[in-house]
């Protein structure tokens, strides 16, 4: 990874995140949901990714740009199972359902907002529809927020098969987290860390933040260091998007108390060199791990992938996605499920799936999906294996683009020669501008953040 200020400053340029493609602004209501349904059916022959969401939350974050429901009333969450429950049985008798889970992942809202008994309630109720995997070797994961877990829910947690963890830190500095409304110790993460540890948890992740209101390149090294003390596998250090007319409780962070768009890239620069140093790979993007970790061994040997959870290493799979929001992904199929509960409920009870819109790959989808995805994994794209796969030349397909793809180089973002793409050191921090080249629906009035 090369720092190039002055090609960041030209290409720092707004665009998606590409966790699908297309992304999900293309997603449509009006498609056919007998037509989605079909696709569905088809005979299954990859292993499974689950998603199940889960949309409450005891305390409003205000830096907060996920779909969740704010409640005290703990309760909700046996409603909430319930629902799950039908959705599960509904799909299982659409899909084959005796593939192997090979990825399993609860994220919201807060997923440890659930009692311990539901835990253990969805959890065999999702055995009970889907082959979960016995030996402890799948990837099962789950988001914890440290101020809804004690040592018993951690415990529930790894008996019931979960072997990942995902802290949600974003930053340790006490100014910060008033101002976020996020206030939790050092000592409480350590301990829960701790805790987990003797637990034999496979992996843990933190998820940090940065350009959160009153942070700076110092209070955020500080934090950085009560992290890399605590050594975890993995971490996502996330640019904040402060986007208020579309997340009201953003109205509550005042734009004066936000760090400028300089201390921004400053502090990129140094989590960059700090967790770098450390011995962290930079997987792309916002994702760093260690480099025994198995998403940087997937990198090393290209079967990364990347979808609405990020990079994984689960490279052949299908995703079906459960609960409010929740977008599955199968036979180049996109399906999503109503955002709002009360829509996602009245589908559930009425005995349909709860299906809000989705999107079916034309072939030139999938021919952009391909060099965008290997791009944002591998940061090369082979010309040989891409005329193998769709029986066309690169050169030929992408005449249009190659305007801006000698641009790219000229610029020393990527090398062209007659075998590949490779991007650069100095455009793996641009890969997202990369991508964008190949998108056709990019100019359809999506707002997005900034590339870095």
């Amino acid at each position: 990874m090369l720092w190039n200020s002055k090609l960041i400053e030209k290409y720092n340029l707004s665009g998606p995140r590409y966790t699908s493609y297309p992304t999900a602004s293309q997603f449509s209501s009006d498609i056919s949901k007998i037509s989605l349904i079909e696709r569905m059916l088809a005979p299954a022959t990859k292993p499974l990714s689950l998603y199940f969401h889960v949309p409450f939350c005891a305390h409003l974050c205000y830096y907060c740009a996920c779909n969740k429901i704010v409640t005290k009333k703990y309760d909700k969450s046996r409603e909430y199972i319930e629902l799950l429950d039908e959705e599960l049985r509904l799909r299982s008798l659409m899909i084959q359902t005796e593939q192997p889970v090979t990825q399993l992942h609860f994220g919201g809202g807060t997923p440890t907002f659930l009692s311990t008994e539901s835990i253990k309630t969805l959890l065999d109720k999702i055995t009970q529809y889907f082959t979960l995997l016995e030996d402890d070797s799948g990837d099962y994961s789950i988001e914890i927020d440290p101020r809804e877990i004690d040592e018993e829910k951690l415990t529930c947690l790894r008996k019931v098969g979960f072997n990942r963890l995902s802290f949600g830190i974003q930053d340790f500095d006490e100014r910060v987290q008033t101002a976020i409304r996020r206030s939790q110790s050092v000592e409480l993460v350590t301990k829960i860390l701790n805790q987990a540890k003797e637990l034999k948890f496979h992996s843990i992740n933190f998820d940090l933040i940065y350009g959160l209101p009153f942070q700076s390149v110092e209070s955020f090294e500080r934090t950085l260091n009560i992290v890399l003390e605590m050594s975890p596998d993995r971490l996502s250090v996330f640019n904040y998007a402060h986007l208020p007319e579309r997340f009201p409780s953003q109205k509550r962070i005042l734009n004066t108390s936000l760090p400028s768009a300089e201390t921004k890239l400053a502090m990129l620069k140094r989590i960059i060199e700090r967790l770098t140093d450390a011995g962290y790979v930079h997987i792309g993007m916002d994702h760093f791990a260690k480099a025994e970790d198995s998403l940087a061994i997937a990198q090393k040997e290209q079967r990364l992938k990347r979808n609405f959870q990020g990079y994984t290493t689960h490279k052949e799979t299908d995703l079906i996605a459960f609960g409010t929001s929740a977008i599955s992904h199968f036979n180049n199929t996109y399906i999503q499920n109503h955002i709002d509960l009360v829509t996602y409920q009245q589908s559930i009870e009425n005995g349909q799936l709860p299906i809000a819109k989705g999107y079916i790959s034309t072939e030139d989808d999938l021919i952009r999906e391909h060099v965008i995805m290997t791009l944002m994994c591998d940061y090369e794209l082979d010309f040989a294996s891409f005329k193998k796969k769709f029986n066309v030349p690169f050169d030929c397909y992408f005449s249009k683009e190659h305007k801006e793809l000698t641009s790219l180089e000229k610029d020393k973002v990527i090398m062209i020669d007659n075998q590949k793409i490779q991007v650069t050191d100095a455009g793996k921090l641009l890969i997202r501008c990369i991508c964008m080249i190949f998108d056709q629906y990019l100019n359809n009035g999506t707002r997005y953040s900034k590339v870095i």
